[in-house]
């Protein structure tokens, strides 16, 4: 699962010059956050949190953030209210578009005494008769529930009906817990049926491969063509069949389509990365031993024969920004190769040099790579 990374953080925290350990406010939405960590231990000066419409199942590790006064988890795949107590300022909590069907969980914000403003808008539990009475009876704290002001009147009927409308909605929620334990099976049984598919695919790919197969081989081209037009039409159907299956909207099946996604986006990222090793098989050195010159970065640069001080200088115009562990110099007796981000630069020298005695450095001013290269020194 994804989770908060202190990288992740830093980058978001740049309005605050990277620093996280002071930090105030952070959005970290829409990053596929699978669990909420760390934050209490890195940030625990956090006013202001905004993590809606991540992957997250549950409140958890905020108990700490004692200063925090509005939580965005809108979006996610919370089904109840907890682990709050600790924040001992909060105002503002948005819920908006979670799984919550565990109305009565609100309780737990009973200790929030600063809370004003909750947003459950979107949730199953609002669909219960009673919702808005018994948030208004239970959180006297509260001034707005899904963006409408509480008046006093009807905090008073909320009150005088809660022994009532508590009972009503206890049942209501053990009905929902009994339909999602279900809905847990079923997601369960989808997910393993999926597995059996992909490993049957598998197991009849190897079959499609076998070097024992009867059938005459055509040419490699030819193979390689027929194999790629199999597997498109796998995955045409794989698609079909996964976004075409009718399936209720639940914090497993929001997952599911999630990781489905992943899953596609990273095969894909994996044809394209072979296609580009293939492409990338640069001739440097040929077959009969001669070295070539080569500048697949196609950087300007410039060779100096420095005759006073006996020594050859080149100048590779890199990137000022480039990061220096992107850059590999290795100087040989009649030539320099310099990797830059991986590709090749390679040039033939005038003259035999001193590879042990060469040094390489990034230029202040221009942030140019300069190699000095001292001449072997003739007899």
């Amino acid at each position: 699962f994804l989770s908060v990374t202190e990288d992740l953080v830093r980058r978001r925290a740049e309005h605050n010059n990277c620093e996280i350990f002071s930090l105030e406010e952070i959005s970290l939405h829409q990053q596929e956050i699978e669990k909420l960590e760390h934050l209490d231990k890195w940030c625990r000066d956090l006013k202001i949190l905004y993590l809606q419409n991540n992957l997250i199942p549950k409140i958890e590790n905020v108990a700490k953030l004692k200063k925090l006064e509005y939580l965005n988890v809108a979006l996610n795949n919370i089904e109840r209210i907890e682990n709050l107590e600790g924040c001992e300022e909060l105002k503002k909590l948005d819920l908006t578009a979670n799984f919550i069907g565990e109305l009565s969980s609100i309780e737990s914000l009973k200790c929030n005494i600063h809370l004003k403003e909750l947003f459950l808008m979107g949730n199953p539990c609002t669909e219960f008769e009673g919702y808005r009475q018994f948030v208004v009876a239970t959180l006297q704290q509260l001034k707005y529930l899904d963006s409408k002001e509480i008046e006093c009147s009807e905090r008073i009927k909320a009150l005088q009906n809660y022994p009532e409308v508590k009972w009503k909605i206890r049942e209501q929620e053990q009905a929902y817990l009994l339909k999602r334990a279900r809905e847990k099976e079923e997601a369960q049984r989808r997910m393993q049926e999926r597995k059996d598919e992909k490993q049957k695919q598998m197991d009849s790919k190897l079959g499609f491969d076998s070097p024992d197969s009867p059938q005459e081989k055509p040419n490699q081209a030819e193979g390689d063509g027929e194999r790629e037009r199999c597997r498109t039409v796998e995955n045409d159907d794989e698609d079909r069949k996964f976004w075409e299956e009718p399936t209720p909207y639940t914090p497993e099946s929001r997952l599911e389509t999630h990781r489905y996604i992943e899953e596609k986006r990273r095969a894909k990222d994996n044809i394209r990365e072979s296609k580009k090793r293939e492409k990338t098989a640069w001739t440097l050195v040929t077959a009969e031993g001669k070295v070539l010159n080569v500048n697949v970065p196609k950087l300007h640069f410039s060779l100096k024969d420095d005759e006073e001080n006996n020594q050859i200088i080149l100048d590779l115009g890199v990137y000022r920004h480039l990061d220096t562990s992107l850059l590999d110099v290795d100087v040989q007796p009649t030539y320099i190769r310099v990797l830059v981000k991986g590709k090749p630069f390679q040039l033939v020298l005038p003259e035999e040099v001193k590879p042990d005695s060469s040094s390489a450095k990034r230029s202040q001013t221009t942030g140019h790579l300069v190699v000095t290269m001292p001449k072997v020194c003739k007899i």
